[in-house]
């Protein structure tokens, strides 16, 4: 026999449809182990195309493509400096959750090394 607990505070009103659309599209844009990687490093600060390459482990074509995604998502902005283009995380929500799915798991693992300060 299964136990049905009731809730002690009341249902939470429901969400619109379309809202839902856009934080799942969100999701999908961080399920790419790439992009995750990308908005973790611009969490911590900007950097320029060929650093995120090198630092993910990507080419710099690969990343610019990544990086382009998550610009149109409004994930990220750049601007150019010289020959250089540097990315910088522009969503504080979303660096807020990047975070916290890092920690969480470093947590999870027992490795919480990096996640002091961030």
């Amino acid at each position: 026999m299964s136990v049905v607990s009731t809730p002690s505070q009341p249902p939470p009103e429901p969400l619109p449809a379309g809202l839902l659309q856009d934080a799942a599209a969100t999701f999908g844009l961080l399920s790419a182990t790439v992009r995750l990687h990308l908005l973790w490093l611009l969490s911590h600060g900007e950097r320029d195309v060929g650093t995120l390459a090198e630092e993910t482990g990507q080419t710099v074509p690969t990343a610019s493509h990544h990086l382009g995604k998550l610009k149109l998502a409004g994930l990220v902005r750049a601007r150019r400096e010289g020959k250089r283009q540097v990315y910088v995380l522009e969503d504080p929500h979303v660096r807020h959750i990047v975070q916290l799915a890092v920690q969480h798991h470093q947590e999870l693992s027992g490795d919480v090394r990096q996640s002091k300060g961030a």
